[in-house]
């Protein structure tokens, strides 16, 4: 098993200007950077990719979507610019050997409202058609494309691991699987290891393990004991990603709502992370591989 870290958990938005996380992430002991790209134009990924290389850190790549990224939006604008930006995450995402690009990829963060039955049909079916386009477009780049659902309060059309299936089963491409944030399984699954094992290994490709109130992980009341034998049962072997907001943007903390800070420090709260994700997670993986 791989760990990871997000740059969100030090900056927002990051950009070349902030090259110098790649070798913090990897000296504090890391597999994996996760970069959050909120902005394809500040960043040059060449010269990332050439850093994280001679590092021998990995890159994934995740998503940030906004009001104008909304391939569900009512307005045909937000839905094509959406459309494009997973596209152009998709490519960068093979560009730097990422094995998934993912996020709430169905819709805006922080859009949450009361609709008709109609306009919810209508919203979906505009969502799935764009998510059959991309999900194509994913599998020729060799890139898995991750849907997330977050909890009831960042988005009114997918909470839960239910909820998600059903969107991948009416997709119907094989290239679009789950991502799961135990931040947001905590407030909508009544039984997170249940929810892992009804994912199973096929259709899991990606993990951010996030504490219950998106501090550091193991200093808040998820059942991690139960999240890491459910990722056993099921044999995962991924990654597993700490995402938090150290220095949100504006738009980003209204959107998560965070409204306080979520550990004494960015660093502190990576470093006691990764030592808690290598203490739950590697004495296990080493006996099923011993």
């Amino acid at each position: 098993m791989l760990f990871g870290a997000s740059t969100f958990i030090w900056v927002s938005p990051f950009s070349t200007a902030n090259i110098d996380l790649l070798s913090k992430v990897k000296n504090m002991g890391y597999d994996i950077v996760e970069i959050a790209v909120e902005d394809t134009r500040i960043i040059d990924w060449k010269l990332i990719k050439d850093a994280a290389r001679d590092l021998d850190l990995k890159i994934t790549i995740s998503g940030a979507f906004g009001p104008e990224r909304d391939i569900s939006s009512t307005n045909p604008a937000f839905r094509e610019i959406g459309k494009q930006y997973i596209i152009d995450c998709i490519r960068i995402a093979q560009q730097m050997d990422s094995p998934v690009f993912g996020g709430p990829v169905y819709s805006a963060v922080g859009k949450t409202r009361i609709v008709s039955e109609e306009q919810k049909k209508q919203e979906r079916a505009w969502c799935v058609d764009i998510l059959k386009e991309v999900s194509q477009i994913a599998g020729d780049c060799g890139v898995t494309l991750g849907l997330e659902p977050l909890n009831r309060f960042e988005t009114d059309m997918i909470n839960t691991v239910d909820q998600a299936l059903s969107i991948l089963e009416e997709v119907g491409n094989r290239n679009l699987k789950i991502v799961l944030d135990t931040f947001h399984s905590n407030i909508e699954e009544k039984d997170i290891p249940a929810s892992i094992r009804k994912i199973g290994k096929d259709l899991l490709c990606h993990v951010q393990g996030n504490e219950s109130d998106r501090g550091t992980p193991g200093t808040g009341h998820l059942e991690w004991h139960g999240i890491q034998g459910a990722l056993a049962d099921i044999g995962y072997d991924g990654a597993v990603v700490i995402e938090t907001f150290g220095q949100p943007s504006k738009e980003l903390a209204r959107a998560a709502c965070i409204w306080r800070p979520l550990a004494n420090s960015a660093d502190e709260l990576a470093e006691e992370g990764l030592a808690f994700y290598k203490k739950l997670f590697v004495p296990t993986h080493s006996i099923v591989n011993a």
